[in-house]
């Protein structure tokens, strides 16, 4: 399953004002709600927040970094797979 590290280390530090602080947070808040809505989900790992979904393509269509280990990240096809479509295995 795709995921990436949420680590909040600084979301107001730039802030102004108690009122630029309180719309950060909303907004934040906003797309947080809106990733939930569209299926992630917050896991914990050893005191770590990752957000992960169950989609790659939807993982990815966010525009997010998948740090799952490569291995993880493989797709395995089969021979059947590749027999029903026009995929071409080409040598070197």
């Amino acid at each position: 399953m795709s995921y990436f590290t949420w680590k909040e280390t600084g979301l107001t530090s730039d802030c102004a004002s108690l009122e630029a602080m309180a719309s950060r947070f909303e907004e934040s808040a906003k797309l947080m709600r809106k990733m939930a809505q569209q299926g992630f989900r917050l896991k914990k790992r050893k005191n770590i927040q990752l957000i992960s979904h169950p989609d790659p393509k939807i993982f990815k269509s966010w525009g997010f970094i998948n740090e799952e280990p490569p291995v993880r990240q493989l797709t395995l096809i089969s021979e059947a797979e590749i027999d029903k479509s026009n995929y071409t295995l080409e040598s070197s």
